[in-house]
């Protein structure tokens, strides 16, 4: 018996899928696709067969998550998120091999967010709504926009953090060390 969840509706071709995790109506999941443990992948999503996607992770309706892809622990991929993974797309011509784009642990992306292909972005960095990433987003760091910029940087828990680096939220305190932000 599976220690997970598919809906009757879902299409799942994979049996790499940890436990406690669920898939829900309309999803597809392609035979060589990898989920971790306590994933929740919602409605209308497809997940292709060179993706990882790590335990704990949230992939809300109307995600597609093509080849090259790698998501890590506690990632939060927010509604209508867009992954690309070819920035030379077309009909029928493939590259020998798919950009690789990396999204990592307790990462978080806004809704209707598109990642362009090949970019990473750091852990505990946050993607607000809307926007377009066509660069690597450092650890701890806060952008939106089109395309997205830098906009502040944020504690572990997502409150961004004040002008000496120290949250309000869970007094944390964080420095600058080589132009990335580090907690002390």
């Amino acid at each position: 018996m599976n220690k997970y969840f598919v809906h009757s509706q879902a299409i799942v071709e994979t049996k790499d899928i940890g436990a406690d995790s669920r898939i829900w109506a309309f999803a597809h999941v392609l035979p060589k696709a990898k989920i971790g443990s306590n994933c929740n992948i919602n409605d209308h999503t497809f997940i292709e067969n060179d993706v990882t996607i790590g335990n704990n992770v949230t992939v809300k309706s109307g995600v597609y998550i093509w080849d090259g892809v790698t998501i890590q622990d506690n990632v939060f991929i927010g509604p209508n998120v867009t992954f690309t993974n070819d920035l030379r797309p077309r009909s029928k011509q493939y590259p020998p091999e798919f950009l690789q784009t990396i999204l990592e642990e307790w990462a978080s992306i806004g809704a209707n967010s598109t990642i362009i292909a090949g970019n990473t972005v750091g852990k505990y960095a946050m993607v607000g709504a809307g926007s377009v990433v066509t660069k690597n987003i450092p650890n701890n760091t806060l952008w939106y926009g089109n395309p997205a910029v830098f906009r502040s940087y944020i504690c572990n828990c997502g409150e961004k953090l004040n002008k000496i680096l120290k949250c309000s939220e869970c007094q944390k305190k964080y420095s600058l060390e080589d132009g990335f932000i580090v907690e002390d």
